[in-house]
């Protein structure tokens, strides 16, 4: 058992996505500002104290956090920290179960609970940090999130109930972020929300994005300026004027479309159709020719058909998006499908998963063996292995290709850019050689 007069060390776990990433990376600067030593995403022998940032999205990551509070728990039991403390997504939305049934958790908060989660460790939140953030990323790119909450109604969406509604941050104090970031070594700024293109409604009412991006593009040292998750469904266009006009901005989309089957877009609240999806594609590669799209599919939807399913992979074949994800449906309580009968099988939903995504390797293995001969600006991310590991423009982090540069024949810096001549080609990675 620790001593009582063992120094408190803060072992912070995230889990889920990027902005749960951010809720965490903005809880560690509050503590150290009170002085605390904390660590991410490591558990080390002399943490006391152990916070775990939880994900309550879909089955596999509630399951996720169940399993990573009880590792807590454990560690507690045994006498290897004295406190744990559980907030997030999870947290947001079982609070009440999760108390009854783990109650040797010190104390759970919500997603919006910072402040009374501090008060707990008896340290102050700090209004003058904000605009400030320590960050877990490489040094050379970090997330902005720019709202928190979704006001969309998409009927397998549980992100309402552990976000609530859309909150938009001022263009002020996110160019003040920006500028921070660029004064500590940050090239890219990679912005996220749970829907982008909300963005200012409600402060500016009218859709802010691109005077954002234009703000932001003032800031000096900062290079590249990625976006995440657009909403298709009424999208401003003028995002792809603003990115055709200012070099900065990536020339890349992540834009969630979900289904291509009208039935199943009907069902999913989706507020779009096939042939608006599609003529929306055809709109923003008119307007910017070398746009890379990133979208996410979701399978075995309530309802979904084979015949549905088919039009889903149709249309994936024909659009041939340069990056894709896929998920398989999972039944949530208290959303709108959770009405619905839960009738694919989940052997079905992965098996639809596995094709579709063959079908993606397929599109992506001839886009990149198009790329062999030609010439990319890299961001060189880290050195693994054998090889330094970077990204062009058109790829995102963890989530997208890669390009591996030789570490035996070629030196390059970690958080440098470089220019690269595509020598080989896989099907999610491509091989250079800097010039």
């Amino acid at each position: 058992m620790k001593t009582k007069n063992t120094k408190n060390k803060v072992s912070v776990i995230t889990l889920g996505c990027s902005k749960n990433l951010v809720d965490s990376e903005n809880l560690i600067t509050q503590l150290q500002a009170n002085d605390y030593d904390v660590e991410h995403d490591n558990h080390s022998e002399d943490s006391n104290i152990l916070i775990v940032n939880t994900c309550g999205f879909i089955d596999r990551a509630k399951q996720e956090s169940v399993d990573t509070i009880l590792e807590g728990v454990k560690l507690k039991k045994d006498g290897k920290i004295e406190k744990l403390y559980v907030t997030g997504c999870l947290s947001e939305r079982y609070k009440n179960d999760l108390e009854e049934e783990i109650p040797d958790v010190d104390a759970y908060f919500g997603t919006m609970e910072l402040p009374g989660l501090l008060n707990q460790l008896n340290a102050d939140y700090k209004h003058d940090l904000i605009g400030e953030r320590w960050t877990s990323t490489p040094q050379h790119f970090a997330y902005l999130k720019i709202s928190e909450g979704c006001n969309r109604t998409c009927a397998f969406c549980a992100i309402p109930l552990m976000r609530g509604k859309h909150i938009s941050q001022p263009i002020e104090r996110l160019v003040k972020q920006a500028v921070n970031f660029a004064r500590h070594g940050v090239k890219e700024l990679i912005l996220i929300a749970q829907e982008l293109t909300y963005y200012g409604l409600d402060i500016y009412k009218e859709r802010a994005l691109p005077k954002l991006l234009r703000e932001l593009c003032k800031v000096e040292g900062i290079e590249w300026i990625r976006l995440h998750y657009a909403y298709p469904s009424k999208f401003p266009i003028d995002i792809i004027d603003a990115m055709a006009a200012e070099p900065k901005i990536c020339n890349y989309l992540d834009i969630p479309l979900q289904h291509a089957a009208d039935p199943v877009l009907l069902r999913m609240r989706r507020q779009i159709t096939l042939q608006e999806q599609k003529d929306l594609i055809v709109e923003i590669k008119k307007r910017q020719p070398e746009i890379a799209l990133r979208t996410t599919m979701l399978v075995g939807f309530p309802g979904e058909t084979e015949k549905d399913f088919q039009v889903l992979c149709d249309y994936v074949s024909e659009m041939k998006f340069d990056r894709l994800g896929v998920f398989t449906y999972s039944h949530e309580e208290n959303t709108i499908a959770h009405d619905l009968e839960d009738d694919v099988p989940d052997e079905v939903k992965s098996d639809r998963s596995n094709r579709l995504m063959e079908i993606q390797e397929e599109i992506s293995f001839a886009k990149n063996l198009a790329k062999i001969g030609k010439q990319y600006r890299v961001l060189i991310d880290r050195k693994e292995g054998e090889y330094f590991v970077g990204r062009t423009e058109y790829d995102s982090p963890e989530v997208d290709n890669e390009v591996l540069i030789d570490a035996k024949l070629h030196f390059v810096r970690v958080g440098d850019f470089v220019d690269v001549n595509v020598v080989n080609a896989e099907a999610y990675d491509l091989y250079g050689e800097p010039i």
